[in-house]
């Protein structure tokens, strides 16, 4: 969870303004600019503080809730819960149930919660006619958390078919262990496993540190605050990643394909392009895409997905996120792995703690609230 720790010459140009809206309007028909798009939000079922979602065999939307429960959303609202793990889980601090997936074939499903010590879990289920079958059960990755904030928590199958798992820097405040530019600890990561390749796991050849002894082989990006949420575009295959700031400075990082991995996102020497208290800007930063600042309402970054779906052309392309403090939907016009346009997509959706994206590309908000809305066309 992130329960803490925003984002635009006069008399004299304006003859040089029009005949530059001239050019421009000739350049647009060679290339026409995303427009803001017209959503509103649709309620679609209430759940009990929803964490996190995937998308699920026959089309469903699968949603994890805090304590434990994962239900299977349905035209009638969420169904009874399909597992249970409320024993094995604990909703202290930031802790709780707080990432599902499912692999590209829909046969092996995993979660990722922290246990009732606060450890980091990754458990795999394997999965018959779209049902879990419990027996089959196995813990996949642990990492033991000094504190019970910053525990990251998201998983995603890449397009490599490999497992992504976010890990927060272990929490407290200003990285006191120094977990993010230190390649020996999985802690401020987003690592990258095979869980199908090996017992408990492979770690795959072309990771960027394996190989290093002063590195763990799993991390395939590091200098990571709190990656609350990330994922790839559906489209191209770039990585997007909302890192929770600590005081001032709210970032989304980004990866295109074709990275090999290693990327240092900065964290703890920088909050985004600004160096923390005192911190010497890495030689190898990959500064944000996009950062706002703490002056609004703003205070922890939610990510979200590019949407890919088919109900709002003029949204198509765009990256969609929010913020837990403020809840404002906004979307990132991208080309080339640059910001060329915020937009405030004009609708609130609360707490925002998740978005999910359903297997047709439509993408659903969720608020720690209860709130589970569709954004739809307005």
């Amino acid at each position: 969870m992130k329960v803490r720790t925003k984002s635009f010459a006069i008399i004299g140009t304006i003859c040089l303004v029009a005949s530059l809206a001239l050019t421009t309007a000739s350049a647009d028909q060679r290339k026409a600019q995303p427009r803001a798009a017209e959503v509103t939000l649709t309620n679609v079922a209430t759940a009990q503080n929803p964490t996190a979602g995937t998308a699920g065999p026959g089309g469903t939307v699968w949603i994890a809730e805090r304590a434990g429960t994962i239900r299977v959303l349905g035209d009638q609202g969420l169904g009874q819960p399909v597992l249970d793990i409320s024993a094995e889980t604990t909703t202290d601090g930031e802790r709780g149930l707080l990432g599902i997936a499912f692999d590209k074939q829909f046969t092996h499903f995993y979660i990722s919660f922290t246990n009732l010590e606060g450890t980091s879990t990754v458990d795999e289920f394997a999965v018959s006619d779209g049902k879990l079958l419990p027996d089959t059960r196995r813990t996949v990755l642990t990492q033991t958390q000094p504190y019970d904030n910053h525990n990251g928590g998201d998983i995603k199958f890449g397009p490599d078919g490999y497992l992504y798992i976010a890990l927060g820097d272990g929490g407290s405040g200003g990285d006191p262990h120094g977990n993010g530019q230190n390649l020996g600890t999985l802690l401020g990561k987003l690592l990258r496993i095979d869980p199908r390749g090996g017992t408990p796991y492979a770690i795959p050849s072309d990771n960027p540190f394996v190989g290093d002894l002063d590195a763990r082989g799993e991390i395939w990006a590091y200098g990571l605050r709190n990656p609350w949420r990330f994922s790839f575009d559906a489209g191209t295959g770039d990585l997007l990643i909302g890192d929770v700031g600590q005081s001032d400075w709210e970032e989304i990082d980004w990866a295109p394909a074709s990275s090999k991995g290693g990327e240092n996102y900065g964290w703890s020497q920088m909050e985004g392009t600004h160096p923390f208290r005192g911190g010497v800007e890495p030689a190898n930063h990959v500064p944000p895409i996009h950062e706002y600042d703490r002056t609004g309402l703003g205070c922890s970054v939610t990510g979200g997905y590019v949407y890919r779906g088919k109900a709002i052309p003029d949204l198509r392309g765009q990256y969609v996120f929010s913020d837990y403090c403020d809840g404002t939907v906004r979307s990132l016009q991208l080309e080339n792995g640059k910001v060329t346009g915020v937009n405030d997509l004009g609708v609130n959706g609360g707490e925002v703690i998740s978005f999910v994206q359903g297997c047709k590309g439509e993408l659903y908000v969720l608020a720690l609230g209860g709130g589970i809305s569709r954004i739809d066309p307005a």
